[in-house]
């Protein structure tokens, strides 16, 4: 019996036409590097182990940091009897959106005042930097195929989103290999060859992943430019009070560039600087230059970024948005939220010195100033990828293969460590 069966089975399958899919030509992508050299961090058993790799805040005893602020706001919610889970409004929670708006733009922004901003709530940072993108790559004018500019370095990240959306890429000048600072003269050289009405993305503060940010009279000489070619520019800030722990200087150059009179977009997170990393809190910001036709056309704007944002998430998410709300909006939590921003910039700003001191008193070879001259999450050491190779074989120490380390990785406990381990690998390693 067992034999018919198993005869007929071979008769059927040569019988059958074969399976076939449609999507035999769909290549395997590679893992994304950042959240793969993570899980092989996590893997690792060693107690020596130093994770440097996802830019996320970790106490001085390397535990995440739940912001005071942010669970009073969270008990809050908690006890209000009138809370549900229906849907927010496609723009999402307006006492949110306009919250933001105040806190990137300040409060007496002529922008706000005279009503020219259009705001939209967002799947944090990467859902704002996305929308916009959406948006440009439909409705702003390129005939001559403009591109996007992006800093090299920048976020990875920024690649994928603007090129997904079929807008081509260019880059500019930003890191100095040679001074591991800010290489102005060939980003203003950049700005000034590209293509008149290109799209510029700026980091508003604490570039990812080099720490470096322009001095205040090269912003000024940043807008010169960019007003010169009539670029447009988009700002991405993700660290607003967490790269200094001032909230207003954070946002200097967003302001600057609104006072000026500047067209411009604002991808806002607040992940960074609420602790709020898995709740995916953003806002996108429009911003239409002093005109007589401003209203309207914020209006029409908004109508676009609608549609858009229907057509992707429908609504965006309540719980984080309302948190995120309760702190803006309440004097005593804004005020304790300052202090936490205070308390998190500062203790990255000490780890930098510990590390710079220890690498001192060891003679390190080279000069390491600008591991205190970077500012924010993240610093650019200057390792190559053979000594972070290195480091991660025989120290346990983990950071992306360009140098790039999260500074909240490093605490009062391991930072010696750390800055031993670079010691042995920068003389021993020198191709």
């Amino acid at each position: 019996m067992s034999s018919s069966k198993e005869r007929l089975a071979s008769i059927t399958a040569h019988m059958s036409p074969p399976i076939l899919t449609s999507f035999e030509a769909v290549p395997l992508a590679p893992a994304d590097p950042l959240f793969g050299l993570s899980t092989a961090s996590k893997a690792d058993t060693s107690d020596k182990k130093v994770d440097l790799v996802i830019g996320a805040y970790r106490d001085d005893n390397a535990k995440p940091w739940v912001l005071p602020a942010v669970r009073k706001a969270d008990a809050i919610l908690a006890n209000d009897p009138n809370l549900n889970h229906e849907y927010l409004p496609i723009a999402g929670l307006a006492t949110f959106t306009s919250a933001a708006a105040r806190l990137i733009l300040g409060k007496d922004s002529p922008a706000i005042q005279e009503s020219r901003v259009t705001s939209m709530q967002t799947i944090s940072g990467t859902g704002a930097v996305h929308l916009g993108a959406l948006f440009l790559a439909k409705f702003y004018p390129r005939p001559q195929n403009q591109e996007v500019y992006l800093s090299s370095p920048t976020w990875a990240n920024h690649h994928q989103i603007f090129s997904n959306v079929g807008l081509p890429l260019a880059s500019y000048p930003y890191f100095s290999a040679e001074t591991k600072g800010l290489d102005f003269e060939g980003l203003q050289a950049a700005l000034e060859s590209a293509t008149n009405g290109s799209i510029i993305l700026l980091h508003a503060c604490a570039h990812n992943p080099t720490g470096v940010d322009p001095a205040r009279d090269q912003w000024v000489k940043i807008a010169e430019v960019i007003r010169k070619k009539h670029h447009f520019p988009f700002f991405d800030c993700a660290y607003q009070g967490f790269a200094s722990g001032d909230l207003a200087n954070d946002a200097w150059a967003v302001r600057y560039f609104i006072e000026q009179g500047f067209e411009l977009c604002v991808a806002q997170s607040f992940a960074k600087n609420l602790g709020l990393y898995g709740e995916r809190v953003g806002c996108f910001h429009f911003i239409s230059p002093p005109a007589p036709s401003a209203v309207d056309s914020n209006k029409r704007i908004a109508s676009q970024l609608a549609i858009l944002q229907r057509s992707e998430i429908s609504n965006p998410p309540a719980y984080g948005a309302r948190i995120a709300s309760a702190v803006l909006n309440d004097e005593n939590l804004f005020a304790e939220w300052e202090d936490n921003l205070r308390e998190m910039s500062g203790r990255i700003k000490d780890t930098r010195k510990a590390l710079f001191d220890k690498l001192g008193e060891l003679g390190t070879p080279g000069n390491w100033s600008h591991i205190i001259k970077q500012i924010g999450m993240f610093s650019f050491t200057g390792l190559t990828e053979k000594q972070v190779l290195r480091l991660r074989e025989e120290s346990h120490i983990y950071l992306t293969k360009n140098g790039r380390i999260s500074m909240a990785g490093l605490n009062s406990r391991n930072v010696e460590y750390f800055a031993t381990a670079v010691d042995k690998v920068v003389r021993e390693v020198t191709e």
